[in-house]
């Protein structure tokens, strides 16, 4: 399906797009790259377990949904309904900041993707190649919902809360079979619930958990209602009080039917290297370039000057004195102070470090400075740029055009691979027998015959990979 920008009904366009792709339409590359964000996903909900915020949501569902049900939730080896699931295997998957990124719409589709996928696959009895092609959907989807909704948006909404709940409408709605019509439908509920707002960042609030939570969960229920006949707006996107004019100044249709079937944004996600907010992420790798080049101890620092996008001032800058792990991954400061005094920002650096003297000093010589060609390419690329002022006189530069994880710097399998075992082995959420099996389901996640437990309950063995040949359903899916 190729589209233009002259489309005069993008809303549904978008939605015939979700409800009738198929299999066989979707490049293997691109299949093959869905099954790598699946395992990086499943890694960083097992990296939320014993969160907080995460054990939080996860009482709230078992104090109000069933004891059992047909869908699995990754941290606690129970089980719920879709609902329930979907709720706390999203609040889970956005945690760790570990969890995948898209450049160009600065949405986290995994998030909000792969946890309504799981949940209703589970539910249905869906195959591997029906979750797969409805994760396909839901990426492309919210990815160009994310992308219309523009820089504008981002400023004040998280856009994994906004665009992520039309994304998991898709992704559900796919799964379930819904036409074109009521895939719209299902659009239009899932837009009107559609929210987030950054203002948590300046309280160290729980919010953003609650973001990908409430977005899997409320696009689950979109889709649900549109499949029994509950309307929703044709035209929530695009419509004169649809998302669009009421949570942007610079939307634009057109994103939203950008090259839909010929031109795949899945692949154009990026893993995330480093523990934290994607922003601090092209600093921290030319800082860390700078660092190796010259030998640069802490001590040797006396200022690092940040030359970044307006959309990293404006998540970032609010974050002056971090009091939590998770607000301190938010913090350019802490995040150049673990890479400078430790070498690396990942979890366990987070954990131990963040409060550290010599981390805290660090963050008090670190300043972020709009640098015009930089935020020219955002948000399509996420330029590095740094200026590393030495005690002893010397300015010295660093600079990288795609931060690692980046498409055009990506990590490879064994390198998915191993962040998924260490997230997995960070707080106790799988043994690495249990991880030796989701590996290898993920790798073959198109063989699936059905969807079935990833992880298994207490006291069970770990399940062996699905290698039965898909079902005639599937085949026609």
């Amino acid at each position: 399906m190729t589209t233009t920008t002259a489309d005069a009904h993008p809303s549904r366009s978008l939605a015939a797009f979700a409800a009738q792709l198929r299999f066989d339409q979707i490049p293997a590359p691109v299949l093959r790259r869905a099954e790598d964000l699946f395992l990086d996903w499943v890694g960083s909900v097992l990296a939320g377990k014993g969160s907080r915020p995460v054990e939080t949501i996860a009482t709230f569902a078992r104090t109000m949904g069933p004891a059992d049900g047909a869908s699995e939730v990754l941290i606690s080896r129970g089980r719920s309904t879709p609902w329930f699931a979907a709720m706390v295997n999203a609040a889970a998957s956005h945690v760790a900041e570990q969890d995948d990124v898209h450049n160009g719409s600065v949405f986290h589709p995994a998030a909000v993707v792969f946890p309504p996928a799981l949940a209703v696959a589970q539910a249905i009895g869906a195959s591997g190649r029906e979750l797969l092609v409805a994760a396909v959907a839901g990426y492309e989807v919210g990815i160009r919902v994310g992308e219309f909704l523009g820089r504008s948006h981002y400023r004040i909404f998280h856009t994994t809360g906004t665009a992520g709940t039309v994304a998991a409408a898709a992704t559900v709605g796919r799964l379930l079979g819904l036409d074109a019509d009521r895939m719209l439908h299902a659009f239009g509920s899932a837009g009107t619930q559609a929210a987030g707002l950054w203002e948590f960042l300046r309280d160290a609030a729980d919010s953003k958990q609650l973001h990908t939570a409430k977005a899997a969960g409320d696009g689950l229920m979109a889709a649900y209602l549109a499949r029994d006949g509950f309307t929703g707006a044709r035209r929530i996107l695009e419509g004169p009080q649809g998302m669009g004019a009421g949570m942007s100044s610079d939307a634009d249709p057109a994103r939203l039917v950008d090259g839909l079937g010929s031109r795949w944004a899945l692949p154009e996600t990026s893993f995330k290297f480093h523990a934290s907010c994607r922003h601090t992420h092209p600093a921290a790798d030319a800082l860390a370039q700078v660092v190796r080049a010259h030998g640069l101890r802490p001590d040797d620092i006396a200022e690092v000057i940040c030359r970044v996008h307006q959309g990293a001032i404006d998540v970032l800058g609010p974050v002056t004195d971090p009091r939590t792990v998770h607000q301190s991954k938010f913090s350019m400061g802490t995040v150049l102070g673990l890479i400078s005094v430790f070498g690396s920002a990942g979890l366990g650096e987070f954990d131990a470090h963040f409060q550290e003297p010599r981390v805290a000093a660090l963050r008090q010589k670190v300043r972020m400075e709009l640098d015009a060609e930089v935020d020219g390419a955002y948000p399509r690329r996420w330029i590095g740029k740094v200026e590393v002022r030495t005690t002893d006189g010397r300015t010295l530069h660093g600079r990288v055009d795609e931060p690692k994880g980046d498409p055009g710097n990506t990590l490879d399998r064994a390198e998915i691979e191993d962040k998924a075992r260490r997230l997995a082995a960070y707080a106790g959420g799988a043994s690495p027998s249990e991880m030796d099996a989701v590996v290898a389901r993920a790798w073959g996640l198109a063989d699936w015959p059905r969807a079935t437990s990833l992880l298994p309950a207490a006291g069970q063995s770990a399940p062996k990979a699905a290698a039965a040949a898909p079902t005639a359903e599937a085949l026609a899916n």
